[in-house]
């Protein structure tokens, strides 16, 4: 139990993805301009974080180890990953029309955000069991949302503010970023 906790706090916190190991930053700077977009995404993505990890970690236990063939991993991931992103496309696009427009080009691009197809290599570099696959995966994207969600409040309250010109929108978006992240790899080194 306690290692699945450290799993956890590790990718939500410690080793954030967008923050600490620099993965996921186009939905992050894309996506983070308005709260509601922001938890949206991170939801999506969470969920294809542990769909995916939950479908790679048995993939590599039962097909890729017994069979010797560990190195098809990346091809065979980004398939998976690809598959579950137009599931939840079109359960997203069926369900609710509104959040499908508002998140636009970024729903798609699950497919190749690298977030997602990091927590699936770090479950396979880490040899962790499937469950622990899927609190790793939790984790990440726990920390993924979390991120979005501060940084989204960040950039609502920068839009209020009275900034140069010169600074406004991305600027000052990247600049926000490089803070947070130092905070986030601050923590990182304590553990």
């Amino acid at each position: 139990m306690n290692n699945l906790f450290s799993i956890f706090f590790a990718l939500a916190i410690a080793n954030n993805f967008i923050l600490v190991k620099f993965l996921g930053l186009c939905p992050f700077f894309g996506v983070s301009k308005k709260l509601s977009n922001a938890i949206s995404m991170g939801a999506a993505v969470t969920f294809v974080m542990v769909l995916a990890s939950f479908a790679t970690s048995i993939i590599y236990h039962y097909i890729f180890v017994p069979y010797g063939i560990e190195f098809m991993n990346i091809v065979i991931y980004i398939l998976v990953i690809a598959s579950l992103v137009q599931i939840v496309e079109l359960i997203i696009k069926r369900t609710n029309i509104r959040l499908y427009n508002a998140l636009g080009i970024y729903l798609p691009l699950i497919t190749t955000n690298c977030a997602v197809l990091g927590v699936t290599l770090i479950n396979t570099q880490e040899q962790y069991t499937i469950l622990e696959s899927i609190v790793s995966a939790v984790g990440g994207g726990v920390g993924f949302t979390l991120v979005l969600i501060i940084m989204s409040g960040i950039r609502e309250r920068l839009e209020l503010c009275d900034c140069p010109k010169a600074m406004k929108g991305l600027p000052i978006a990247f600049i926000t970023a490089a803070i947070l992240s130092l905070s986030f790899i601050g923590i990182s080194s304590l553990m």
